[in-house]
């Protein structure tokens, strides 16, 4: 079996920036411990597999280690890759875990309208903070992911993560974010919990972080900059339960996977036997 994988670098209009997404457009689901095995060979922080479902497609995420339920760079990389393969269509329809998802395109910017993640108050602050060990302004909670401010934008660009009291947290991914110089924040996000020790532009995590910035700025329309190494640039307005959500893509590589050897088909029964799917 021969599949086609492509790479995109999402978030960005430069290759070898923003964030790579691994996207295998599918007719039809492979098995879930091989797709994962596909994420783990691809280790990069998503892989999407997509199927045509009616007029939309049906979209899945995995990381190396589990599948999720929203992720916003590798939805975006999706949708620049069904722009290439379906050139006339200007607007895409997800059915993911987290709901429909519908992305826009104009040429190489497109826009996601994603679900916001409500905030609420963090029980206990000082855990983050010494987990931390970084003075912190403030701190909230996103459904399973915590926000913390901190004093300034190279605070942010500077910090030096301990994954190991990261992934001690109550909470399947940190952000932590502060007012930007030449934009209005900047942010950076850790999940080693999920297989991603720091991921390099994460469209979920600007869910929190649109109604975050927009209450504390009074403004909708937000500019925002994810400041790790690779770097990558969206531009945010918050819709109340929406938050729509702008960015570049740009296509690295495009290829296929030979998965021929893991499949033999067995006589017996006249099904195909599957072979090869555990670690």
């Amino acid at each position: 079996m021969q599949l086609p994988l492509y790479v995109v670098d999402a978030f960005t209009s430069q290759l070898f920036h923003g964030n790579p997404a691994a996207v295998c457009p599918l007719t039809s689901w492979l098995p879930d411990a091989l797709m994962q095995q596909i994420a783990a060979e691809n280790n990069l922080s998503e892989t999407a597999f997509l199927v045509p479902e009616g007029a939309c497609w049906r979209l899945r995420w995995f990381t190396p280690l589990v599948e999720i339920d929203l992720c916003g760079h590798a939805t975006l990389a999706s949708t620049l890759v069904l722009s290439l393969l379906h050139p006339q269509q200007q607007q895409f329809r997800f059915l993911t875990r987290s709901g429909e998802l519908v992305v826009t395109h104009n040429d190489t910017l497109f826009t996601l309208d994603f679900p916001q993640l409500a905030l609420a108050p963090l029980p206990h602050p000082e855990h983050l903070a010494a987990a931390l060990g970084v003075p912190v302004v403030c701190s909230t909670s996103a459904t399973s992911k915590l926000i913390a401010e901190l004093t300034d934008a190279a605070s942010v660009a500077s910090y030096q993560p301990d994954f190991g009291a990261i992934r001690q947290l109550n909470c399947s991914g940190l952000i932590i974010t502060a007012r930007g110089e030449d934009c209005d924040f900047v942010s950076r996000y850790f999940a080693p919990k999920v297989g991603v020790n720091e991921d390099p532009v994460t469209g979920s995590a600007h869910c929190a972080l649109v109604p975050f910035w927009s209450r504390k700025l009074g403004k909708t329309n937000l500019h925002a900059r994810q400041v790790s190494a690779r770097g990558g640039e969206l531009f945010c307005e918050y819709r109340g339960e929406r938050v729509l959500m702008s960015g570049h893509g740009v296509l690295y590589s495009h290829g296929i996977m030979n998965l021929a050897s893991l499949f033999h088909v067995s006589v017996k029964n006249g099904s195909p036997d599957q072979r090869g799917l555990s670690t």
